[in-house]
């Protein structure tokens, strides 16, 4: 990362934040997360030998490999070039300072016509809290202060593929609905997967005492689900591309192609720039 870069996450705080984590308690989605990998991973019929894993909870995604390294997140991973035919990037790019970067360096331990899939929290994410926190801070102080972080959108997420050089790049979005009785579980919740603010813009004061009560009131108020209790979204997104190899497929250059489409779909083709041709009435054919 470029030195005079602003910096999105306190990577200090984050790391204490994961480190008090107990998914015990809250591993759901996780779980949704990891059996939507492994079914991308059957979908591909490939068996790979040499895998990597690059995640902040090893003891979860650990469960997805037999054999291979597990390396935790950092600006500069630990893994070596072309070390690898399958690389997985696990929950974490959304706290990224540079995902991109952290791709490109996935690409790089990738061995020719190597996998990797990434699978992070998108923009859908959290939307109500941000939301509901957004208002309360705004009655009880006046002003903003960053509390939940701007996860990317899909299209971005895809973008970064492209950007690092993968080849045959797809990013596809699964969303998902959870309620909770109140917002301050909600919050319990976060604290136990490790996901509560560690942005380094963050607001370092003690908040105000209302702040908290303010924020569940209107959240339960403009984010009700059935009985009496709210909805949050999550959203993940998934990501997948592969080291460029000369045995890949490729798109075939504009105006190679060999067969019209109208003799395959067996239809007549039209000329759009033709004049039309207009019959005369009946009467004036007699």
């Amino acid at each position: 990362m470029h030195p005079d870069r602003p910096r999105l996450t306190d990577a200090r705080a984050l790391a204490a934040h994961r480190a008090r984590a107990d998914l015990s308690a809250a591993r759901f989605l996780h779980d949704e997360a990891l059996l939507e990998i492994q079914e991308r991973l059957k979908d591909v019929n490939r068996t790979f030998t040499y895998p990597a894993l690059v995640t902040d909870f090893p003891t979860i995604w650990g469960e997805l490999l037999q054999t291979g390294r597990i390396v935790p997140m950092a600006e500069t991973l630990d893994l070596q070039p072309a070390a690898h035919d399958l690389v997985i990037h696990a929950m974490s790019l959304h706290w990224s300072d540079d995902p991109v970067g952290q791709i490109v360096q996935c690409r790089r331990a990738l061995r020719p016509d190597g996998l990797f899939l990434g699978v992070a929290f998108g923009g859908a994410t959290l939307t109500e809290l941000r939301d509901a926190l957004a208002q309360a801070e705004t009655a009880v102080t006046g002003g903003l202060s960053p509390r939940v972080a701007p996860m990317a959108e899909i299209r971005d997420m895809g973008g970064l593929l492209q950007r690092a050089g993968l080849a045959l790049p797809v990013a596809d979005a699964l969303r998902k609905t959870v309620t909770y009785p109140n917002a301050i579980a909600l919050m319990h919740d976060l604290r136990a997967m490790g996901e509560t603010n560690a942005l380094a813009a963050r607001h370092r004061a003690i908040p105000p005492r209302a702040l908290f009560p303010t924020m569940a009131a209107i959240y339960a108020r403009t984010h009700p689900a059935e009985e009496n209790r709210i909805r949050s979204s999550f959203e993940f997104v998934f990501l997948s591309g592969w080291a460029p190899d000369d045995s890949q497929q490729k798109p075939l250059r504009p105006g190679a192609a060999k067969h019209r489409l109208a003799d395959a779909l067996g239809t007549t083709e039209f000329d759009e720039t033709a004049k039309p041709v207009h019959e005369r009435p009946d009467e004036e054919r007699k």
